[in-house]
């Protein structure tokens, strides 16, 4: 590995401050897609998915677990496999209690779905050592319905928002194939609508529950005030 060229503190300066700028720029980028991220319209979730848990079978509904948002990650794990993906277990394995109250605090709930039967994914679970809530889709529609197993003997094949004929990628026949993503889900009562679902890297880019919230309908949820004499939860000054 080639390591950075050595420069006097002057020169360096002068490099980190050209760098800070690119850095500003890509920050008001991603708070004005955010912005955009949070006036997505939505729809409404109108077929009954039944999901397994270890307590038995929940609905989507019951998956948010009293919360008003709910994040999905789809977890790659076929039903005839014995393991779950090698990638998707790096990721779960940076979730923590402390991401999970952050998120919580917030009104969302973050968990896992994968097409393995429940027995599957509860010896997984155990061998990691995990204990974020995670439930089987096995028998439902629901990993078709948002394009996380690709089968076009069950459904149309689309990934990432492309056909195989767009993106370029084909399945040989008689197969299917477990993809990476994360849906996100609102909950006004008893309603149930879906309002965002990223793939492919995107999926991949994950970071603190700050990150996480970004993708939600609701966002950070820090516009209010904090008692008087203290400052704004979240505040940090613009020095941009």
């Amino acid at each position: 590995m080639t390591l950075p060229d050595v420069v006097s503190r002057e020169q360096w300066q002068a490099a980190r401050v050209a760098l800070l700028v690119r850095e500003k720029e890509l920050t008001r980028a991603r708070d004005a897609l955010n912005a955009d991220r949070r006036r997505l319209p939505m729809v409404e979730i109108t077929k009954d998915y039944e999901l397994s848990g270890p307590d038995g079978p929940l609905s989507l509904l019951d998956a948010f677990d009293g919360h008003r948002q709910l994040m999905v990650g789809h977890f790659m794990f076929d039903p005839a496999w014995e393991r779950g993906c090698g990638s998707c277990t790096a990721g779960a394995d940076e979730y923590s209690d402390g991401l999970a109250a952050h998120l919580h605090a917030r009104d969302t709930h973050l968990v896992h779905v994968s097409r393995a039967p429940i027995e599957k994914i509860e010896k997984y679970k155990a061998e990691k050592g995990w204990s974020f809530p995670w439930y089987s889709s096995h028998g439902s529609d629901f990993n078709y319905d948002f394009h996380v197993t690709l089968d076009p003997a069950v459904a149309p094949v689309e990934y990432n928002y492309r056909s195989p004929a767009e993106s370029g990628f084909t399945i040989p026949e008689g197969e299917s194939m477990e993809v990476p993503g994360l849906s996100c889900f609102l909950r006004d009562g008893d309603r149930v609508f879906h309002t965002y679902s990223q793939y492919a890297r995107g999926a991949e880019s994950t970071g603190g529950s700050y990150y996480f919230l970004d993708l939600t309908a609701l966002g950070r949820q820090e516009d209010w005030e904090e008692p008087k004499g203290r400052a704004k939860h979240g505040a940090v000054p613009d020095f941009s």
